[in-house]
């Protein structure tokens, strides 16, 4: 009989329940993160709408949402990427922002229109993730940011990754995150960034501890 759970991500993305699973393996004794740690299609947790103003407000609505439907432990991310020259747009309208949610082609080739005119020292942007863990009933909450901030290329370059990947060079690098291999983008990545800032959080929680506060969005 497997054990019982008691940490749910709140995603139906089986790439971000593994990264979890791999940062979470061997932190909190008795903990079985194969069996224990669960997204939210096993938990039977609800879709959350992404209402918020910020990644930080997105994140702590789908955690909470997730942790009091469920009565466990939840963890949420939201991420996207944020343009300096547009103001950080499209920011938490990333996945949307051609208007149809998860176009990643029509995303990215509407964003580069938008700054064709935009000449290399000023294509500076940032992939901006925020991580989320909350307490059913309000027991607690906290909240980490990671940023991988680049220039944005002219041109999509590689086929790895997703989104954006393929037209953001990370500083220091001649190649976009999409020609990065998996370990070389995991080591950099917004999302692991913020999740390795949540972890220790993370594991006093599941160790009975309290959890502190987020700091205000």
């Amino acid at each position: 009989m497997s054990a019982a759970p008691r940490l749910v991500l709140a995603t139906r993305n089986a790439g971000k329940l593994r990264e979890l699973r791999e940062l979470l393996r061997g932190q909190v004794p008795g903990l079985d993160v194969d069996t224990q740690v669960i997204d939210a299609e096993t938990a039977g947790a609800p879709d959350v709408p992404e209402t918020g103003t910020t990644f930080e407000a997105n994140a702590l609505l789908k955690a909470r949402a997730v942790a009091d439907a469920t009565g466990l432990p939840a963890v949420a991310d939201d991420s996207g990427l944020a343009v300096d020259v547009l103001g950080g747009a499209p920011g938490i309208f990333s996945a949307r922002w051609a208007g149809r949610h998860g176009d990643d082609e029509a995303n990215l080739q509407l964003l580069l229109a938008q700054l064709a005119d935009i000449a290399p020292e000023h294509r500076s942007a940032a992939f901006v993730c925020a991580a989320a863990l909350a307490l059913p009933g309000g027991a607690g909450e906290h909240v980490e940011r990671g940023e991988l901030r680049g220039t944005l290329l002219q041109a999509p370059r590689g086929a790895g990754g997703f989104g954006y990947d393929p037209i953001l060079a990370p500083e220091g690098s001649q190649r976009s995150t999409a020609e990065l291999s998996p370990a070389e983008k995991n080591a950099i990545s917004h999302r692991g960034q913020a999740f390795r800032a949540l972890l220790p959080t993370l594991v006093q929680a599941l160790a009975g501890a309290p959890v502190p506060p987020p700091a205000a969005p």
